[in-house]
């Protein structure tokens, strides 16, 4: 069986053995509204928004920041868009993307769309963010090494197979909306610290619910262009990888998402995680800041020198920096193009190496603090230590109060818990 017949046959039958994962899937849906408000005025969201205003159209989904709706592509590419503005949602290191934002968006559109229920926008949730892991996993890192930004092209697939299953879709029509999206997924890591990243996240929303609907109408592709030859994968340096298909249906590699509890990059949170359990460091004290990191972080959040506060978030020589001399990592507004001025954090800065050692795993850091005195404070932290669920929805909760607003915060929690219909998540957004 194909990949593509295997993922759309996922999409379209009776889940099972999700519990666990649908219980990590509301945490994500909490986390993805609180970052998405809380990005509501930056440029990005704010200029793709108007942009989708602008041109109107039926009232059908909810925007972020409108009191009024519009059709559902437009509504997925802003609110997409904005929800991945401040790179604060969540990731999956399985394949070094962002299921949430691009999903979400597009299942949330639809649902309001058709009037869906509320267990069915979390099942359709939950198998869009699922298989966008499995497509970026049969793709591979030579697929992100060689540009591509996972979050928008594996997106696509998750975001589409989503719409399907809430437009009550056949597998044949799931697979062909797949192979719509073979010649529809796009996005490029050359955008990243700038506005074109969180923009690839709403361009997946989009492309995912502009698929559907076009299948939804009759309108016909080669439903084997993800895999094909001169197909999405083997054009985009895909690596075929069909173990990425192991236990698929039954086993939920979502579980395993990591949500973020620092306002940057994910790759640079185990090394912050590292020097906190330094304890409190004397900047003036501090001779060198030794980071060995996976090499495939060097080219995603190694920039040395930023000068805007959103070039900070992918820069191992500012955060740490920033975190010895105080400011608050899990702080929006700790991010300026002040900072990277700030004489503290550059001199600091000029202290800090990065190097890339294929030892250490993707989620972890290797991290030496050498002193003036010569001594040395190593610590180590690997993201993918084990995490229960009661600590992680303490997490995510106390993360969405500090951005929502406990009240809030606790109405959207309860409304999610109680599978809410998705027009009441949605105002949540409009609100």
């Amino acid at each position: 069986m194909t990949l593509t017949t295997r993922l759309a046959t996922f999409a379209t039958q009776p889940l099972t053995g999700h519990h666990m994962a649908v219980d990590v899937l509301r945490l994500s849906m909490l986390d993805w509204l609180a970052v998405a408000r809380a990005g509501v005025d930056e440029p990005v969201a704010r200029i793709t928004r108007d942009m989708v205003a602008d041109d109107a159209g039926r009232a059908e989904s909810s925007v972020l920041g409108l009191a009024t709706r519009l059709p559902a592509r437009a509504a997925a590419l802003a609110n997409g868009s904005a929800s991945h503005a401040l790179d604060y949602d969540d990731t999956h290191f399985a394949h070094i993307g962002h299921p949430s934002v691009a999903v979400i968006p597009a299942a949330l559109a639809i649902a309001e769309r058709v009037g869906a229920t509320g267990v069915a926008l979390q099942e359709a949730a939950l198998v869009g963010v699922e298989a966008s892991i499995r497509v970026g996993v049969w793709l591979g890192r030579a697929h992100y090494q060689t540009g591509f930004h996972q979050t928008a092209t594996a997106g696509a697939f998750g975001a589409g197979l989503a719409c399907a299953r809430l437009l009550g879709m056949t597998a044949d029509e799931a697979a062909m909306v797949l192979g719509l999206l073979a010649t529809r997924a796009s996005g490029l890591k050359s955008q990243f610290g700038t506005m074109g990243k969180p923009f690839n996240a709403g361009i997946a929303a989009a492309n995912g619910v502009e698929a559907a609907l076009l299948v939804a109408r009759g309108f016909v592709a080669n439903p084997d262009a993800l895999e094909a030859a001169q197909g999405f994968g083997p054009t985009h340096a895909g690596a075929a990888d069909m173990t990425a298909l192991d236990g698929l249906g039954e086993d939920w590699r979502f579980e395993t998402v990591s949500h973020k509890f620092h306002a940057c990059c994910h790759g640079l949170h185990a090394s912050l995680e590292a020097l906190a359990m330094l304890g409190p460091l004397e900047a003036d004290q501090i001779a060198g800041i030794a980071v060995r990191t996976h090499p495939r972080w060097m080219t995603v959040c190694n920039q040395p020198a930023p000068t805007t506060g959103l070039g900070a978030k992918f820069s191992y020589a500012t955060v740490l920096p920033m975190a010895v001399l105080g400011h608050d990592t899990a702080r929006l507004d700790s991010y300026t193009d002040t900072i990277c001025a700030d004489r503290a954090v550059q001199a600091l800065r000029a202290r800090v190496q990065v190097v890339g050692d294929d030892r250490i795993s993707e989620t972890a850091t290797h991290l030496t603090v050498t002193l003036r005195d010569n001594s040395e404070r190593v610590a180590t932290f690997d993201l993918d230590a084990p995490m229960t669920l009661a600590v992680r929805s303490a997490k995510v909760r106390a993360k969405a109060a500090s951005l929502l607003g406990a009240g809030l915060a606790d109405q959207v929690w309860q409304q999610i818990t109680d599978h809410a219909a998705p027009e009441v998540i949605g105002a949540a957004l409009r609100a």
